[in-house]
């Protein structure tokens, strides 16, 4: 009997990228699909199970609130929708109505970024109109302010290794400012690991993805202040409509926070002890150099970087990747440095196995030589 890939045609995937969207975020584990099976096998009243599960993870997080949504992309828009229809006293049916002047979000340029679609058209889609604070590489707490004007109804933090790293406000300063104005927070914490660091700044919202750091299913988790995800949730009356989350994922996110904030991780040295031998390897061979590094955006994450050396190995990093996903089996790995003949190799959802495969597809390419 063929199995689903031969079925469809579609290629193995060894993720060795991260959390990514594109290759399905995470890989859940047998107790969460569990409790997805049973979600998809029974029948719930909808709303009840929404705010049931929600109230379930604020007593278990210590929030005042909690809500599930079909994606972090879907928690933005409809938070910023929450803002418009709250500052023009509207109803969610009239989010787009052109009489309805307030709907500017303030987000620091350096912030404005493409994590697989621009989170400018993820506003737009909730009815703002986004104003840029700042430059590219510098961001102060004047120029936000400068920006704020009687038709803003939020400011916007980006926290994701896509964004302008240095020069930028800290989200503490940025939260401040934000409430002396009297105008809400929203942050996207879509790949984050801290559930609660965001949200005891005293952010309004904060945004995750459930399916890359909680390890769920596709969903989205908002966490934050009571009134404010009040209003998040009459979205669904609106724009939420078209964005819902099925009812096996409510219960696999629910889970899989559950079991997040009951299980302990793997420490930097754990990890850093994981590629011992992955790096020796490769450092055996002309032209190649790896070393663990730190995820660029401070998280808990640690990864081997790959330098080429174009010169000895007639072959850049780019075209490396490209044919690293060549093939019955497609590795993905972080590209995003390979302008600089750099890879990344993240290992959280790559097994030893699969690590001794990506090592040997890598010398199958390059046709590697010891230093010796």
């Amino acid at each position: 009997m063929k199995n689903e890939y031969e079925k469809y045609n579609i290629k193995k995937v060894i993720n060795a990228s991260g959390k990514m969207t594109i290759l399905g975020g995470s890989k859940v584990s047998e107790d969460v699909y569990e409790q997805m099976s049973f979600g998809a096998q029974h029948f719930f009243e909808i709303k009840d199970l929404l705010d049931k599960t929600g109230s379930y993870l604020a007593s278990l997080m210590n929030v005042e609130s909690a809500y599930i949504v079909n994606s972090a992309s879907g928690g933005i828009a409809q938070s910023v929708a929450a803002c418009i229809t709250l500052k023009n006293q509207c109803s969610p049916l009239d989010l787009y109505c052109l009489e309805n002047k307030k709907r500017e979000v303030v987000i620091c340029k350096g912030h404005n970024v493409d994590y697989g679609t621009p989170i400018e058209l993820t506003i737009g889609l909730g009815g703002g109109h986004v104003v840029e604070a700042g430059y590219a590489n510098a961001c102060t707490i004047d120029h936000i302010q400068s920006k704020i004007t009687e038709n803003t109804v939020a400011l916007i933090y980006v926290k994701s290794h896509h964004c302008v790293q240095k020069g930028m406000p800290d989200v503490s300063s940025f939260i401040d400012l934000a409430h002396k104005n009297h105008l809400p927070v929203i942050v996207d914490a879509a790949a984050e690991e801290d559930l609660l660091a965001y949200y005891q700044l005293g952010a309004d919202v904060v945004i995750y993805s459930g399916t890359k750091a909680l390890e769920g299913p596709t969903s989205g988790l908002l966490i934050g202040k009571k009134s404010f995800i009040d209003h998040v949730k009459k979205q669904s009356q609106g724009i939420g409509r078209v964005m819902k989350v099925g009812k096996e994922n409510i219960l696999g996110l629910t889970y899989a926070i559950e079991k997040y904030l009951s299980h302990q991780h793997m420490s930097l040295q754990q990890q850093t002890q994981r590629f011992e031998k992955f790096n020796q390897q490769l450092n055996q061979v002309k032209g190649v150099q790896a070393r663990c590094v730190q995820d660029s955006a401070g998280r808990e994450i640690i990864r081997s970087e790959i330098s080429f050396d174009e010169k000895q190995l007639h072959m850049n990093a780019s075209v490396i990747a490209k044919k690293l996903k060549e093939g019955p089996v497609c590795i993905y790995t972080r590209d995003y440095l390979s302008n600089v003949g750099k890879l990344e190799i993240d290992i959280r959802d790559v097994d030893d196995h699969e690590l001794k495969m990506i090592y040997d597809k890598l010398m199958n390419i390059i046709g590697g030589q010891n230093n010796e």
